[in-house]
Protein backbone atom coordinates (compact mmCIF):
# COMPACT_ATOMS: atom_id res chain seq x y z
CA UNK A 1 0.00 0.00 0.00
CA UNK A 2 1.12 3.55 -0.65
CA UNK A 3 1.64 6.00 2.20
CA UNK A 4 -1.48 7.79 0.98
CA UNK A 5 -3.57 4.62 1.24
CA UNK A 6 -2.22 3.94 4.73
CA UNK A 7 -3.26 7.43 5.84
CA UNK A 8 -6.73 6.83 4.46
CA UNK A 9 -6.83 3.53 6.35
CA UNK A 10 -6.07 5.37 9.62
CA UNK A 11 -9.63 6.75 9.31
CA UNK A 12 -11.18 3.31 8.89
CA UNK A 13 -14.02 2.44 11.30
CA UNK A 14 -12.44 -0.98 11.92
CA UNK A 15 -9.81 -0.62 14.70
CA UNK A 16 -7.93 -3.68 13.46
CA UNK A 17 -7.39 -2.06 10.05
CA UNK A 18 -6.41 1.23 11.70
CA UNK A 19 -3.79 -0.61 13.77
CA UNK A 20 -2.44 -2.37 10.66
CA UNK A 21 -2.02 0.98 8.92
CA UNK A 22 -0.43 2.50 12.00
CA UNK A 23 2.24 -0.20 12.26
CA UNK A 24 2.88 -0.15 8.52
CA UNK A 25 3.52 3.61 8.70
CA UNK A 26 5.68 3.17 11.80
CA UNK A 27 7.84 0.44 10.35
CA UNK A 28 8.92 2.32 7.24
CA UNK A 29 8.26 6.01 7.81
CA UNK A 30 9.39 8.18 4.91
CA UNK A 31 10.28 11.81 5.55
CA UNK A 32 6.67 12.95 5.16
CA UNK A 33 5.08 10.60 7.69
CA UNK A 34 5.88 12.31 11.00
CA UNK A 35 5.00 15.86 9.81
CA UNK A 36 1.80 14.57 8.30
CA UNK A 37 0.81 12.69 11.45
CA UNK A 38 1.59 15.83 13.45
CA UNK A 39 -0.77 17.81 11.22
CA UNK A 40 -3.64 15.45 12.15
CA UNK A 41 -3.37 16.25 15.88
CA UNK A 42 -5.95 19.02 15.57
CA UNK A 43 -8.43 17.01 13.46
CA UNK A 44 -12.08 17.20 14.50
CA UNK A 45 -12.41 13.53 13.56
CA UNK A 46 -11.54 11.92 16.92
CA UNK A 47 -10.90 8.48 15.42
CA UNK A 48 -8.40 9.88 12.93
CA UNK A 49 -6.73 12.04 15.59
CA UNK A 50 -6.38 9.11 18.01
CA UNK A 51 -4.98 6.93 15.23
CA UNK A 52 -2.34 9.59 14.53
CA UNK A 53 -1.47 9.75 18.25
CA UNK A 54 -1.02 5.97 18.31
CA UNK A 55 0.99 5.96 15.08
CA UNK A 56 3.37 8.62 16.44
CA UNK A 57 3.74 6.47 19.55
CA UNK A 58 4.47 3.44 17.40
CA UNK A 59 7.16 5.36 15.49
CA UNK A 60 8.68 6.13 18.85
CA UNK A 61 11.87 8.07 19.63
CA UNK A 62 12.05 9.84 16.24
CA UNK A 63 8.70 11.46 16.96
CA UNK A 64 9.69 12.87 20.37
CA UNK A 65 11.24 16.15 19.16
CA UNK A 66 8.27 17.32 17.03
CA UNK A 67 5.85 16.15 19.75
CA UNK A 68 7.62 18.21 22.42
CA UNK A 69 7.64 21.19 20.07
CA UNK A 70 3.86 20.90 19.65
CA UNK A 71 3.28 20.19 23.34
CA UNK A 72 5.03 23.38 24.40
CA UNK A 73 4.29 25.74 21.55
CA UNK A 74 0.95 24.95 19.94
CA UNK A 75 -1.81 27.48 20.55
CA UNK A 76 -4.31 24.66 20.13
CA UNK A 77 -5.20 22.78 23.31
CA UNK A 78 -6.26 19.68 21.34
CA UNK A 79 -2.81 19.54 19.73
CA UNK A 80 -1.05 19.97 23.08
CA UNK A 81 -3.15 17.24 24.71
CA UNK A 82 -2.68 14.91 21.73
CA UNK A 83 1.09 15.49 21.80
CA UNK A 84 1.24 14.52 25.49
CA UNK A 85 -0.84 11.40 24.78
CA UNK A 86 1.46 10.50 21.88
CA UNK A 87 4.51 10.83 24.16
CA UNK A 88 2.79 8.38 26.54
CA UNK A 89 2.36 6.00 23.59
CA UNK A 90 6.08 6.30 22.77
CA UNK A 91 6.86 5.12 26.33
CA UNK A 92 4.30 2.28 26.10
CA UNK A 93 5.47 1.05 22.69
CA UNK A 94 9.22 1.39 23.29
CA UNK A 95 9.76 0.42 26.93
CA UNK A 96 13.34 -0.75 26.28
CA UNK A 97 14.50 2.55 24.83
CA UNK A 98 15.48 5.19 27.42
CA UNK A 99 13.05 8.09 27.03
CA UNK A 100 14.74 11.15 25.51
CA UNK A 101 15.67 13.80 28.06
CA UNK A 102 14.06 16.47 25.85
CA UNK A 103 10.82 14.51 26.08
CA UNK A 104 11.02 14.32 29.87
CA UNK A 105 11.75 18.05 30.14
CA UNK A 106 8.90 18.87 27.75
CA UNK A 107 6.44 16.84 29.82
CA UNK A 108 7.75 18.41 33.02
CA UNK A 109 7.11 21.88 31.57
CA UNK A 110 3.65 20.79 30.40
CA UNK A 111 2.70 19.96 34.00
CA UNK A 112 2.22 23.73 34.32
CA UNK A 113 -0.02 23.98 31.27
CA UNK A 114 -3.12 25.94 32.28
CA UNK A 115 -5.38 23.40 30.61
CA UNK A 116 -6.22 20.26 32.63
CA UNK A 117 -6.48 18.12 29.50
CA UNK A 118 -2.83 18.87 28.83
CA UNK A 119 -1.35 18.67 32.31
CA UNK A 120 -3.20 15.47 33.16
CA UNK A 121 -2.06 13.87 29.88
CA UNK A 122 1.50 14.95 30.73
CA UNK A 123 1.26 13.25 34.14
CA UNK A 124 0.00 10.08 32.48
CA UNK A 125 2.89 10.13 30.02
CA UNK A 126 5.42 10.54 32.85
CA UNK A 127 3.69 7.69 34.67
CA UNK A 128 4.21 5.48 31.61
CA UNK A 129 7.92 6.37 31.51
CA UNK A 130 7.98 5.20 35.11
CA UNK A 131 10.93 4.87 37.48
CA UNK A 132 13.42 6.99 35.46
CA UNK A 133 11.19 10.05 36.01
CA UNK A 134 9.93 9.33 39.50
CA UNK A 135 11.83 12.40 40.80
CA UNK A 136 10.07 14.67 38.30
CA UNK A 137 6.68 13.44 39.52
CA UNK A 138 7.70 13.75 43.17
CA UNK A 139 8.94 17.30 42.72
CA UNK A 140 5.72 18.25 40.93
CA UNK A 141 3.60 16.72 43.70
CA UNK A 142 5.56 18.57 46.36
CA UNK A 143 5.26 21.93 44.61
CA UNK A 144 1.80 21.99 43.02
CA UNK A 145 -1.10 23.81 44.63
CA UNK A 146 -3.57 22.38 42.10
CA UNK A 147 -5.54 19.55 43.76
CA UNK A 148 -6.63 17.97 40.45
CA UNK A 149 -3.01 17.83 39.30
CA UNK A 150 -1.98 16.54 42.73
CA UNK A 151 -4.45 13.66 42.49
CA UNK A 152 -3.16 12.71 39.01
CA UNK A 153 0.42 12.82 40.29
CA UNK A 154 -0.45 10.62 43.27
CA UNK A 155 -2.02 8.03 40.97
CA UNK A 156 0.92 8.10 38.57
CA UNK A 157 3.37 7.59 41.44
CA UNK A 158 1.27 4.72 42.79
CA UNK A 159 1.29 2.98 39.42
CA UNK A 160 5.11 3.13 39.24
CA UNK A 161 5.51 1.47 42.62
CA UNK A 162 9.04 2.80 43.14
CA UNK A 163 10.13 2.70 46.82
CA UNK A 164 10.70 6.48 46.65
CA UNK A 165 7.12 6.91 45.43
CA UNK A 166 5.84 4.90 48.40
CA UNK A 167 7.76 7.16 50.82
CA UNK A 168 6.42 10.31 49.20
CA UNK A 169 2.83 9.09 49.35
CA UNK A 170 3.30 8.43 53.06
CA UNK A 171 4.64 11.94 53.61
CA UNK A 172 1.69 13.44 51.68
CA UNK A 173 -0.74 11.53 53.91
CA UNK A 174 1.06 12.67 57.07
CA UNK A 175 1.24 16.31 56.02
CA UNK A 176 -1.87 17.95 57.41
CA UNK A 177 -1.53 21.01 55.22
CA UNK A 178 -2.05 18.87 52.09
CA UNK A 179 -5.39 19.31 50.30
CA UNK A 180 -7.87 16.78 51.74
CA UNK A 181 -8.75 15.31 48.34
CA UNK A 182 -5.08 14.77 47.56
CA UNK A 183 -4.55 13.12 50.96
CA UNK A 184 -7.53 10.84 50.39
CA UNK A 185 -6.18 9.85 46.99
CA UNK A 186 -2.74 9.22 48.47
CA UNK A 187 -4.27 7.02 51.17
CA UNK A 188 -6.07 4.83 48.64
CA UNK A 189 -3.07 4.90 46.29
CA UNK A 190 -0.57 3.88 48.96
CA UNK A 191 -1.70 0.25 49.26
CA UNK A 192 -1.64 0.00 45.46
CA UNK A 193 1.89 1.43 45.33
CA UNK A 194 3.09 -0.97 48.01
CA UNK A 195 1.63 -3.93 46.14
CA UNK A 196 3.27 -2.80 42.88
CA UNK A 197 6.61 -2.32 44.64
CA UNK A 198 6.41 -5.81 46.17
CA UNK A 199 5.44 -7.31 42.85
CA UNK A 200 8.41 -5.63 41.17
CA UNK A 201 10.77 -7.01 43.79
CA UNK A 202 9.38 -10.46 43.04
CA UNK A 203 7.64 -10.84 46.40
CA UNK A 204 4.12 -12.25 46.52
Amino acid sequence: MTTEELFQQLKHPNPHLRDQAMWALAENPDATVIPRLMSILDEDDTTYRRAAVKALGAIGPDAVTPLVEALLNSENVTVRGSAAKALAQVAINHPDVPFAEAGVQGLKTALNDPNPVVHIAAVMALGEIGSPVVDVLIEALQTTDNPALGISLVNALASIGDPKAVDVLKSVIENESTDSYVRESATSALSRAEMTAKFQRGER
